[in-house]
């Protein structure tokens, strides 16, 4: 089955934009998590990613749980590595780092998951990861030990993606990582849009409704908000509100 992957391409044949809320399970307690989860239900998410680049309290379990007993919307994993793996979710994304030159983040610890995923009920999705310099160091970048693609360097973004689209994956996440002191630029995302056929995730440093919208606009197909929802919960309403003006 891939229902979450047909409603992302008919989403994108239709022109619809798509909302996802990244939870972090180390930073989520279950009053915390209960309260995004509510006001995802009432504010038409479409997904919840959950993952985190590092994972420190064995939280991932409980916090799928939590989110499958309050909610319908679908929980897809975005691992952080090959241990983030649980069938509780309904898909996950299968990421290999392009941007970078570690063979690891590439095919490396894939081939580690792969039989795991074989054998799982989760949907898959592969998916090529860019990360994107966002104007500080991040955890994805130091635990993958690789190069973000420079803020301004759009070509070699747009290289990195057209390879990834032919290369077979189903998607193309450009990240400036948790905590982004800015997200990654809006000429960026439209180069990207305009050279590849797959639909465009966009995700780090959209801690506004403003920039969510100036990201879809752009050419983004589905942003993801995390952190910046951890510090303020009204932006799910926000930003949902300007997504369907669109």
């Amino acid at each position: 089955m891939e229902e979450i992957y047909k409603h992302i391409i008919q989403s994108k044949e239709e022109g619809n934009k798509l909302f996802s809320i990244l939870i972090d399970p180390d930073k989520q307690n279950e009053k915390t998590l209960k309260s995004i989860i509510q006001k995802a239900n009432n504010n038409k998410v479409d997904f919840f990613f959950v993952g985190g680049s590092l994972l420190t309290n064995d939280n991932l379990d409980l916090c799928i749980s939590t989110i499958k007993t309050n909610s319908e919307i679908p929980v897809i994993l975005f691992p952080g590595n090959s241990m983030q793996i649980n069938n509780k979710a309904d898909g996950i994304l299968f990421l290999s780092l392009i941007s970078g030159r570690n063979a690891e983040m590439l095919i490396g610890r894939q081939v580690i998951t792969a039989p795991i995923l074989k054998q799982s009920v989760l949907e898959i999705i592969s998916t090529g990861y860019m990360l994107v310099d966002s104007g500080k160091a991040t955890t994805a970048s130091y635990m993958s030990n690789t190069t973000p693609i420079p803020y301004d360097k759009n070509d070699i973004a747009v290289c990195t993606a057209v390879a990834g689209e032919m290369l077979g994956f189903k998607l193309i996440f450009m990240d400036g990582g948790s905590g982004a002191i800015h997200p990654i630029s809006k000429e960026m995302i439209t180069s990207v849009s305009e050279q590849t056929g797959v639909p465009l995730i966009i995700g780090g440093g959209i801690n506004s409704a403003q920039k969510a919208i100036e990201n879809l606009r752009a050419g983004a197909d589905i942003i993801v908000v995390g952190n910046a929802i951890e510090k303020n919960e009204t932006l799910i309403s926000e930003i949902s509100q300007e997504i369907q003006k669109l």
